[in-house]
């Protein structure tokens, strides 16, 4: 396995439960359906997706040293991950996370990241030894506490690097208004994601994408759910309305974006055609029938 990394991944790595109903769900229904239990977490799903377009990533989280630690561990490193720089907390639980989908989209969702939040920076420490000086690719996902994020906005490691910054979920993205004036971050939002960053609504990625900018973001990426997605960048802005589909699952679908946008640019693609890569990526999987 090559040991060294093309991309850094910081953040949620943990078991994914996912219940899936066919048809419509809403609040307090009970329905037949199908749970499965995979490696998740937004860190581990751009991971994933990275290492299926050819690009080894290193994951840089906490998973514990409980039977399920070592079984999500193991998974990681056959997946292709670098896992040498995981942190391994003693007496912390490997994290969770719960969703409920219908048709309809996701009804309900619990993320237990826990024990990555308790581990604080410790997640950080091979940039001091090991990984000291990296200047490439870095995913960061939204699930660290306000007080890493910020300590890592201003954080001289990581001024240099090629920093892609994912919120993890709409209650996370107030956590990312540290990065907006971080020299070097692409941002990676849905609208309502935005919205709640800037505390205001946009009628479209485009004007949301264009705020971003305005409030000195280096880089925006504002997706609309079928709608026209946005990506403002300098004096640039470059919209694209993706493929109609049939959507039959949600859980990832942002990371997948996320991932595809960010190989496709490592390959040397043009903004337009990375943007047009990221959305045709995403309608194949969320038109997929499994995990």
């Amino acid at each position: 396995m090559n040991n060294t990394p093309d991309i850094l991944c910081i953040g949620a790595v943990l078991w994914d439960i996912i219940g899936r109903h066919d048809n419509d769900m809403q609040r307090g229904h009970d329905r037949p359906g199908r749970i499965t239990r995979l490696p998740g977490g937004v860190a581990m799903n751009i991971a994933m997706a990275l290492q299926a377009y050819g690009m080894t990533p290193a994951l840089l989280t906490a998973i514990g040293q409980d039977a399920e630690g070592d079984e999500l561990l193991r998974a990681c490193a056959d997946m292709g991950m670098i896992t040498d720089h995981i942190h391994r907390p003693d007496g912390l639980p490997t994290d969770r996370y719960m969703a409920i989908e219908g048709r309809n989209g996701l009804i309900a969702a619990i993320a237990d990241a826990h024990s990555l939040e308790k581990s604080g920076d410790a997640i950080l420490a091979p940039m001091q030894d090991a990984l000291s000086g990296w200047t490439g690719l870095v995913a960061l996902d939204g699930n660290l506490t306000v007080e890493l994020l910020t300590q890592i906005a201003t954080d001289q490691r990581f001024a240099e690097t090629d920093l892609r910054i994912a919120p993890a979920s709409p209650g996370k993205a107030e956590r990312l208004r540290p990065f907006l004036s971080h020299p070097t971050a692409t941002l990676y939002v849905n609208m309502e994601e935005a919205a709640l960053l800037l505390d205001t609504s946009f009628a479209d990625s485009t004007a949301a994408a264009s705020a971003l900018l305005g409030q000195g973001l280096y880089r925006a990426l504002v997706t609309n759910g079928a709608e026209a997605a946005s990506l403002a960048f300098g004096d640039n802005l470059l919209t694209f309305t993706p493929p109609k589909v049939q959507v039959k699952r949600i859980t990832g679908a942002g990371d997948t974006f996320m991932a595809a946008h960010i190989a496709a640019e490592a390959q040397g693609a043009d903004p337009e055609s990375a943007l047009q890569n990221a959305m045709s990526a995403t309608a194949t999987y969320i038109s997929g029938d499994s995990y």
